[in-house]
């Protein structure tokens, strides 16, 4: 999926968070973060923190990867 904005990355966290039936509550306990930070990430807030973020996207399994528009992974 590509990621253009706060909007996508939040559509992105909760679509696995609920493919993989975790609760905001349950990624609150497991990272430390706040569900109510949790659910404005997921709701594309654009003051999340990156550190937070990443946890999170780190704990629901996921890779984030850099690349120059245009370039495809071989």
């Amino acid at each position: 999926m590509k990621i253009t904005n706060p909007k996508d990355f939040g559509e992105a966290v909760r679509k696995k968070r609920k493919s993989l039936s975790y609760t905001q509550g349950y990624l609150a306990d497991v990272t430390g973060l706040s569900v109510s930070f949790i659910s404005d990430l997921e709701r594309g807030k654009s003051t999340a923190e990156l550190g937070k973020a990443l946890l999170l996207v780190n704990v629901l399994g996921l890779d984030m990867e850099i690349m120059s528009r245009g370039e495809s992974e071989i």
